[in-house]
């Protein structure tokens, strides 16, 4: 975070730093914010998209609906704790085959751009770096 303030407040840490330092913070931000994006995409993929149930994508982003067993299997605690104090409530209508079909042709479209978005920054790194 230092490195980002250090930018943004260039005039103000440039009293105090030589301006070598500040394109040192400019490296180690650019750096540091890919391996944050990096990061970020791989847990939430491995977590989201490979677990056993969500394959390929789960649609409750989507429609805001889970059936009883998705919520008994996923949200175990939040199952039992919602029926012992009686606000289950399993009477809303699911959600039609075309808003399913909608939803899981809109997640695939962000998924595959995100995969796009990946190879677009992987390739500029390795690119930039002279690797």
């Amino acid at each position: 975070g230092l490195s980002g303030y250090a930018m943004w407040f260039a005039p103000f840490f440039s009293r105090f730093i030589p301006g070598s330092w500040l394109n040192a913070a400019l490296v180690l931000h650019g750096e540091e914010a890919l391996l944050a994006v990096w990061f970020i995409f791989t847990i939430h993929f491995f977590n989201t998209h490979l677990r056993p149930g969500s394959f390929p994508m789960d649609l409750v982003i989507f429609t805001g609906k889970e059936t009883e067993r998705e919520l008994q299997e996923k949200h175990s605690q939040e199952y039992q704790r919602l029926l012992k104090e009686g606000r289950l409530d399993l009477t809303e209508v699911a959600p039609s085959r075309e808003f399913k079909n909608f939803s899981r042709t809109v997640g695939w479209v962000i998924i595959l751009s995100g995969f796009v978005l990946l190879w677009l920054t992987l390739n500029s790194f390795f690119r930039s770096s002279g690797t």
